[in-house]
């Protein structure tokens, strides 16, 4: 019974009952498009809006404050993993995590520890873990995070082994952060935070979701299987460069990709191409160069996104491989 509700197969059929009840043949290219948009949005939304709740209580226990002082206790390589770590339960696009980039960068913390952080935190996060197990399962899910995380680390490492702290715009070091006390929250006051961290959340990335999961249903329902699967297929050995590389000037978040992604894959597209199409959308975009360029000069921005594009490169074709 567990595993049923676990995996939405009951909604799977309550969907497909309901739309043969009113005539139409899920079969279809026009049907299976309905079925695959009305599941995804139901299914997704429950897993979203369940997920954030619960980091969300997690997270009202670690302030922004709290979270730079424990960074700036660590060194070496525990620095880069803690926070690679923290960006898997903080903003869920790149834009948004931008800000809490230059708070960092401003309160103190190395250059390369902040790139660990701003490069996982849009790829991995709850709502898109959630997601990526109701959409693939749990180890396609797993190796996704760790990936995600492994990226991470080793794209800030390298950045710090670079030293390229002189291409971070001069005023930023003269800023401080407050370093205000944060009171300890009440039970209720964790409930209502979690609660309105949910509003907030669903409120402002409903509308991607929804042409993300609009997007995957067209492609669900009218791609060509044979042209997809001959061309972005695993065999092709050029497909995840281009995949990484037309994914860069689109702009997305994970939830929003992730249908993209798993119809994509039911068209024969290679796993590692979808996924690095996925990462490629979520951490690298114009409009997070855009607020980059405020705080670090263009020379960072080009080796920021060598490095993150590589990595993703490089994981697309190890997915492609042992998936």
């Amino acid at each position: 019974m567990l595993r049923e509700i676990l995996s939405f197969s009951w909604l799977d059929r309550g969907v497909r009952e309901l739309l043969e009840f009113f005539g139409m043949d899920v079969a279809s290219r026009a049907g299976g498009s309905v079925h695959f948009f009305i599941y995804d949005v139901i299914k997704i939304l429950i897993l979203l809006s369940t997920m954030i709740f619960i980091i969300s209580y997690i997270r009202s226990y670690f302030s922004v404050e709290k979270t730079r002082r424990i960074l700036e206790r660590m060194g070496g390589i525990k620095a880069h993993v803690a926070a690679s770590l923290l960006g898997t339960v903080t903003p869920f696009c790149s834009c948004s995590s931008v800000p809490l980039f230059i708070g960092f960068i401003e309160g103190g913390i190395p250059l390369g520890v902040t790139f660990s952080f701003l490069i996982t935190s849009p790829i991995v996060n709850e709502a898109a873990l959630v997601i990526l197990l109701g959409a693939f399962g749990p180890r396609i899910a797993a190796y996704y995070v760790v990936s995600g995380i492994l990226l991470g680390v080793a794209g800030g490492y390298l950045i710090h082994i670079l030293k390229l702290e002189k291409y971070v715009e001069e005023y930023v070091y003269k800023m401080k952060m407050g370093q205000g006390q944060v009171g300890e929250l009440t039970r209720k006051e964790r409930f209502d935070f979690a609660r309105e961290n949910v509003r907030d959340i669903v409120g402002r990335i409903w509308k991607y979701l929804l042409i993300g999961i609009g997007i995957g249903a067209l492609i669900h329902g009218w791609a060509p299987e044979e042209v997809l699967s001959k061309y972005a297929g695993p065999d092709n050995p050029l497909a995840v460069l281009l995949a990484t590389i037309v994914a860069i000037p689109l702009y997305s978040n994970a939830m929003g990709t992730i249908p993209i992604a798993e119809a994509l894959i039911g068209k024969g597209v290679g796993m590692g191409t979808a996924m690095a199409f996925m990462m490629a959308t979520t951490a690298l975009s114009l409009p997070e160069m855009i607020l980059l360029r405020k705080v670090i000069k263009p020379k960072l921005i080009g080796v920021f996104t060598g490095i993150t594009g590589a990595g993703i490169i490089v994981i697309g074709y190890i997915f492609n491989i042992i998936i």
